[in-house]
């Protein structure tokens, strides 16, 4: 690509027109008005337009998206705010300096400040899909600083955008900031905008130079504006009040910070986008994309508080809990690399601050005490729930650190939290004080009142299913983990626990297990004098059991699931209600009296995705339903609840929960069946023949694989190479080698190379017991691997009308070399 600066100069008028040519189809410009003092940008076709005012100071006075500006008059400028004083680039001491030079728009001596002496210089770069700006900043001393705008955006008011995707992978939402000076901050600096009626959209992407931190303040300014206030400094800034990263009619998150002598600066690329294109989630048949699309971008992404803080309520009250096992699936959901890497970083600090030196799991994060165990909320915001000791802490962490290492196939990380997850899995495990195979929790009976999961004020305790059918989850996800590390012998051991408590978990209660005979369903738990509790069809217990494997009783599970239905049905709700009969008034706290209730049987959708999960086991039509109910839901009020009302069906609760999205997660990995694995994509789809044709591509790690889906057979590329199969399997890819997985395992697999590294396309028709049948379609010399057979075994190999034998090595590999035709089929049986 060349440019040519053309100058145009009509009296006191200088216009410099920058055109770019190259690939025959770029025509951007940059129009200098000296006597208005103005600099106009356009890009990107004309769908986003800069104007910048240096008449009266130094300021971006518009930033159209398809002919519409988005500021407000106040527009976009810099500055920094002590105690009693601001300075902005509003107001100058000097005027500027610009020059341009080609597509580079330097504007110095912009220089403010009284008793504080700020000197700036903006350089524009302007590209053929959007400007970068650099902004550079002098301080002559060092002094104290209350806020700083570097820069700050005033947008025109809040329905402007309809919220801004965060490259921490979260979200601020702008009807979350209803009132005058609502605030929410966060350590980090990019945002894209988006309004979901026009599908325009505006990133911002900023970083911090030379080694400074970044934040950013999204607010709801006296003037009605929406804005982002951006920081950048040399150290990272801490919060104003206790840990709060929002806080309602109060102008300031940050704590004030000190300013260091010297220079800093910072980038900051801009460009539109095509919101609609840029998250297109597919062609998705009878689901409503659109909605899939919005409920991932707002409710799923609200539960991230800040960097490090993962969670499923939100960051209008500032809470995590860590006894939330599903954030991995959310993340797998959203395939958003900035939402995932967060997550990681998050359970790095939840090993380093929330784990004890005996192994316990801290169960919360929150902003300031109040809510713990006296004596147990530090410094970090990490404390025991002061409902009682939540030990499903313990297997929340265990659960996601298993799922999300299957995100990230990141090896060494989760070698980082090998110790901590055998700690906290040994934690519980010694707490099988009776030795029958089933862990205790601290809480012994009701008589206590207290609880002992995420059901936190139904007094749950002692022997308690909900916890147990979890850690068998944990248990089973961690032996796949302990493998991977090499640590055979952990593995062994942890699968030989898991066995023990699912054999005690299936006895029936009058032999000291959960499953009811008498009532067709799983109680919630056992006192310590043997009583019975929960037997009130509790759903997340029961769907739990089923959803995590304990139970694969296809009996019990459809005496469960229609009886649940049935219920559901019959009171016409939208979603499952956390219990159906009442607790009795003494297994639960007066808040959750009288039934229907709270926790005493209210809708939470949090556990909505083990719901899904169960129902796809037994009838997928009907799992369908409850997605499809859940995004009605989301078009009505954006699930902005924490619960809903069992008797008028309207959203209850201030404390938002980032959770009720998990029934859409579900829609994913268990409709979808997107299942992420550690070295390849696994793909378990739970279809029904409404959704034949659901077509989407999927980011994962490096690859983006699009998927077609029926009821009958799956085929996915990595836009490289393709597979088409009808039953599940897993893709990998390294270079010009196809990895094709049978099922979802990874010890038997083909491998296929073309002659000439070229791209592959397999399609798998058998491979069971009675032996592996494909095709390849095109034409070429192949190399193919079967690795996972019986070693040292003769097989009979067909290719086309030849046939022949021949053995498998002791690896129980078998290789060779073979010229096929077009769709020749080849067929390898055990002899």
């Amino acid at each position: 690509m060349f440019a040519r600066l053309i100058v145009l100069t009509v009296a006191n008028l200088s216009i410099h027109l920058t055109v770019f040519c190259g690939h025959g189809h770029v025509n951007e410009k940059i129009v200098h008005n000296k006597a208005h003092r103005t600099i106009a940008i356009t890009v990107q076709n004309g769908d986003m337009k800069m104007l910048i005012d240096y008449s009266k100071g130094c300021s971006i006075k518009r930033l159209s998206i398809k002919g519409k500006n988005t500021l407000s008059p106040s527009g976009v400028v810099t500055g920094i705010k002590g105690s009693n004083i601001v300075y902005t680039s509003e107001k100058l001491s000097d005027s500027p300096l610009v020059q341009i030079n080609n597509n580079v728009i330097n504007i110095s001596r912009i220089n403010y400040g009284e008793d504080i002496s700020i000197q700036e210089t903006w350089i524009f770069e302007v590209e053929e899909e959007g400007i970068t700006w650099e902004l550079r900043r002098s301080y002559a001393d060092s002094f104290d600083a209350e806020e700083m705008y570097f820069p700050k955006w005033n947008f025109a008011d809040l329905s402007v955008w309809k919220g801004g995707i965060i490259d921490n992978g979260g979200m601020v939402w702008c009807k979350y900031l209803k009132n005058i000076n609502d605030s929410y901050g966060v350590h980090t600096g990019g945002t894209t905008y988006w309004n979901d009626s026009s599908g325009d959209g505006l990133s911002i992407q900023g970083i911090g130079l030379a080694g400074t931190q970044i934040a950013s303040q999204y607010s709801h300014s006296p003037q009605g504006e929406f804005t982002c206030t951006q920081f950048v400094t040399n150290t990272s800034l801490t919060q104003r009040h206790h840990l709060n990263r929002f806080v309602s009619k109060k102008p300031n998150v940050f704590a004030p910070f000190k300013v260091e002598k010297g220079e800093i600066s910072a980038r900051f690329t801009i460009k539109y986008i095509d919101y609609f294109k840029l998250y297109d989630r597919g062609d998705l048949k009878t689901i409503n994309a659109a909605a899939v699309r919005e409920l991932l971008n707002t409710t799923a992404r609200y539960g991230v508080v800040d960097n490090n803080i993962v969670g499923g309520n939100g960051w209008l009250t500032n809470w995590k809990c860590i006894h939330e096992p599903f954030f991995a699936q959310i993340a797998t959901a959203l395939a958003d690399s900035n939402y995932t890497k967060n997550l990681s970083s998050t359970l790095d600090q939840e090993r380093d601050m929330a784990i004890l030196p005996d192994g316990r799991v801290l169960s919360r994060w929150h902003n300031e005490p109040g809510d713990e165990i006296p004596g147990t909320y530090n410094a970090t915001g990490y404390y025991e729930a002061m409902w009682g000791y939540t030990v499903d802490s313990q297997t929340g962490y265990v659960i996601n650190v298993c799922e999300q290492f299957d995100n990230t196939g990141d090896v060494k990380w989760l070698e980082g939290h090998k110790k901590s997850c055998e700690s906290a899995l040994n934690w519980l495990i010694r707490r099988d004080e009776n030795n029958n195979g089933i862990f205790e929790m601290v809480n012994r009976n009701i008589a206590e009142k207290k609880a002992s999961d995420w059901i936190d004020i139904v007094w749950a305790g002692y022997e308690n299913a909900f916890v147990n059918a979890q850690m068998y989850a944990a248990l089973q996800k961690w032996v796949e983990c302990e493998r991977i590390l090499g640590d055979h012998d952990a593995a062994k051991r942890y699968r030989q626990i898991a066995l023990r408590l699912k054999n005690a978990f299936n006895r029936p209660v009058e032999e000291g297990g959960f499953w009811s005979e008498e009532k067709k369903q799983y109680i919630y738990w056992r006192d310590d004098d043997g009583s019975i509790h929960g037997d009130n069809l509790v759903t997340p217990v029961n769907f739990m059991a089923i959803g995590f494997d304990i139970c694969d009783d296809p009996r019990r599970i459809k005496n469960i699931v229609e009886q649940i239905e049935k219920r559901t049905s019959a009171e016409n709700l939208f979603h499952w209600p956390l219990c159906f009969d009442s607790f009795r008034e003494e297994e639960v706290h007066r808040n959750n009296w009288p039934f229907p209730k709270y926790e005493n049987g209210d809708i939470f959708p949090t556990w909505g995705y083990l719901g899904v999960r169960s129902y796809v086991k037994y009838d997928k039509q009907l799992a369908l339903k409850y997605v499809s109910n859940l995004l009605h839901q989301y078009e009505q009020d954006g699930l902005s609840s924490q619960r809903y009302s069992r008797t008028t069906g309207k959203g209850l609760g201030t404390d938002i929960l980032s959770g009720i999205c998990t029934g859409i997660t579900a829609l994913y990995t268990d409709i979808y069946g997107i299942r992420p694995r550690w070295n390849r994509l696994v793909i378990t789809p739970g279809l029904t023949k409404e959704l034949d044709g659901t077509k989407f591509s999927y980011p994962m790690r490096n690859n983006r694989y699009d998927i077609l889906l029926y009821h009958n057979q799956y085929n996915v590329s990595d836009g490289f190479h393709s597979v088409t199969s009808n039953s599940s399997f897993g893709i990998s890819s390294s270079g010009d080698e196809l990895r094709f997985f049978p099922g979802d395992q990874d010890t038997a697999f083909l491998s296929v190379k073309r002659q000439d590294s070229k791209n592959a396309s397999l399609n798998i028709s058998q491979w069971d017991d009675d032996g592996i049948t494909f095709i390849l379609k095109d034409a070429d010399q192949y190399y193919l691997a079967l690795n996972g057979l019986q070693p040292s075994s003769d097989f009979s190999v067909s290719i086309g009308k030849t046939k022949q034998k021949m053995r498998s090595g002791e690896n129980g590999a078998l290789t060779f070399k073979v010229l096929l035709k077009k769709n020749m089929i080849i067929r390898i049986v055990k002899l």
